[in-house]
């Protein structure tokens, strides 16, 4: 298993919609993780806004990982995958990929521990709070369901996370936390990440 330290405390969800000249400017703010995430975008277009984030973000020390795609991720160099229920299973993501940082989409304890087996760095827990980032999720898990899943694995809280949502999931016990709406949708996105980054220490 691949050591924590890589594992980012803020990630900052991105799409080819989003304002692409700022992540040069999130990433110096402090933000340490990336995470690609288009599900309307062609393969093609995956692997040049993969190559385009981690051009922009890995001088900073900040990492990149693609949501779903293996094969995007090595094929654009990125530094890992993020990977949900009914994508390539952990265990065969780890096997092609013995050295990508690999994140795991969970809902409970139960979950984090069969990830943590399979081989995942850190477990993407959540929605944490009510998000309309995307559809179809089931509903919010709340701060305490951090408590009870932590310590095998660090976990990252996504769903609906601000600045408050930051501060009460690191208390909890997750290692950090993912985020679209309170960057992206920010006046000041960059300002936006400054808080985030503190809030999560």
């Amino acid at each position: 298993m691949l050591s924590h330290s890589r594992v980012a405390r803020l990630f900052c969800l991105v799409s080819t919609t989003d304002e692409l000249d700022l992540l040069e400017d999130l990433a110096a703010a402090g933000v340490t993780g990336f995470q690609v995430r288009d599900k309307g975008a062609t393969t093609r277009e995956l692997v040049a806004l993969t190559r385009l984030v981690v051009a922009a973000v890995r001088p900073a020390g900040a990492i990149v990982v693609v949501d779903d795609r293996v094969d995007v991720a090595l094929a654009a160099g990125a530094d890992g995958v993020h990977l949900g229920a009914d994508d390539l299973s952990i265990a065969d993501a780890r096997r092609v990929a013995p050295h990508l940082v690999i994140g795991a989409t969970c809902r409970d304890a139960d979950a984090v521990r069969l990830a943590a087996a399979d081989g995942a760095t850190y477990a993407g827990f959540g929605p944490v709070f009510t998000t309309s980032s995307k559809a179809g999720l089931p509903a919010p898990l709340g701060v305490e369901a951090i408590r009870g899943a932590a310590g095998v694995l660090p976990l990252i809280a996504i769903g609906g996370i601000d600045v408050v949502g930051a501060r009460a999931s690191r208390a909890a016990g997750a290692h950090g936390v993912a985020v679209i709406g309170s960057i992206w949708r920010h006046p000041d996105p960059v300002a936006a990440a400054k808080e985030l980054v503190t809030a999560v220490g």
